[in-house]
């Protein structure tokens, strides 16, 4: 009886998190978003870039006195703010692919970087910037590439880490590791045998992840398949939900385990393809994101998926502003900010080994 009192306090606390929370992550990412726009080499006051951002609103703009440059106009609409929102895109998909990730194979240490999803990708889209690869899609090549190369990565990591018809775990992750060590090999190979010195530097630089290519024009395809993707999520939260308990017991729940992991890994592995295409490999926030959120609303999905939206948003616009600030006027790729911050977390994962998907649904 203890423990029922105990587990429906829990419930409640977890539920009241998510309510406060739900409130004020929205309320801090428009925050930053306006305060990461004001930032840079070149400082601007967050009134001026929330009144050039409403001075191209249909039906307002009219109303709104110009009293800025061109040039602060220049770099607020096309330089930092198709970057802040795609790295807000990019964050929340990237935490949204771990969260599935972490429930496909009930381990808080999966996701797309470690898994070689990422790599996977990226062996695909070296592959059109650097080869001109798969042309006969246009502007969708580069996503279809990586897509492929994802989905072809996660479907061989998984057939490795089948023992006896079921997953295990540990082959999974070392199947995942090994696997990502030889796409990276395999990019490597790529770019080194490339003709062009510019594309090769530039690859290089995406390979890192980079979030310097934004344009209004990267940002509707991918905005559209991290918003399908969490409406598809949070409308399986139950299936998620039931997959954390073992097959075996999802099965006897009415879920059809087989045909709902084969269309998991396919909607994660397009994510990632279209998130990598756009970003280049980041590393970590697939990890991060969803552990954090699950230390304080539990591990229902319902609950997690919402809150790894808008905070792997915040997180990832925050290691952009930290990516193109600490070496002004130089920047470093936004990878090597989010691996520095993510490593150490992983390897604290591995050391609390006591640790499970944890908290109450």
């Amino acid at each position: 009886m203890k423990y029922e009192a105990s587990k429906e306090e829990r419930s409640q606390r977890y539920n009241r998190r998510f309510k406060i929370l739900l409130f004020i992550l929205p309320v801090i990412l428009f925050l930053t978003i306006i305060l990461a726009m004001a930032l840079g080499p070149v400082t601007i006051n967050p009134f001026t870039v929330w009144e050039i951002a409403l001075s191209h609103v249909p039906f307002i703009s009219n109303l709104i006195p110009v009293d800025w440059t061109n040039a602060h106009e220049n770099i607020i609409w096309e330089i930092r703010f198709p970057r802040v929102l795609l790295g807000a895109i990019v964050g929340s998909g990237l935490s949204l692919a771990g969260t599935g990730i972490q429930a496909l194979v009930k381990n808080s240490l999966a996701e797309p970087y470690i898994l070689g999803v990422s790599s996977g990708a990226s062996v695909g889209a070296t592959l059109v910037i650097l080869l001109g690869a798969f042309q006969m899609f246009g502007q969708y090549a580069l996503s279809f590439s990586a897509f492929i190369g994802a989905l072809l990565s996660v479907m061989l990591v998984f057939s490795l880490a089948k023992v006896g018809g079921r997953i295990s775990t540990t082959r999974l992750l070392l199947s995942g590791i090994a696997l990502s060590l030889i796409l990276s090999a395999t990019t490597d190979f790529i770019v080194i045998s490339a003709p062009d010195d510019d594309k090769v530097h530039s690859a290089l630089f995406w390979m890192m992840g980079s979030l310097v290519g934004a344009d209004w024009q990267t940002l509707p395809i991918a905005g559209v398949i991290v918003v399908a993707t969490f409406i598809f999520l949070l409308l399986q939260s139950r299936s998620l939900n039931l997959l954390l308990m073992g097959e075996e017991t999802a099965a006897t729940l009415g879920l059809n385990i087989q045909v709902f992991q084969k269309v998991l890994i396919i909607v994660i592995s397009l994510l990632t393809g279209v998130l990598v295409s756009v970003s280049g490999a980041i590393g970590f926030v697939g990890l991060m994101i969803p552990h954090i959120v699950r230390l304080f609303v539990g591990s229902d999905h319902k609950k997690v998926l919402w809150m790894s939206l808008f905070l792997g948003a915040i997180f990832m616009i925050w290691a952009d502003v930290v990516a193109r600030m600490i070496m002004a006027p130089e920047e470093i790729p936004i990878g090597v900010v989010t691996a520095l911050s993510g490593g150490p977390f992983f390897i604290w994962l591995l050391r609390k080994s006591s640790y499970s998907f944890g908290g109450e649904m």
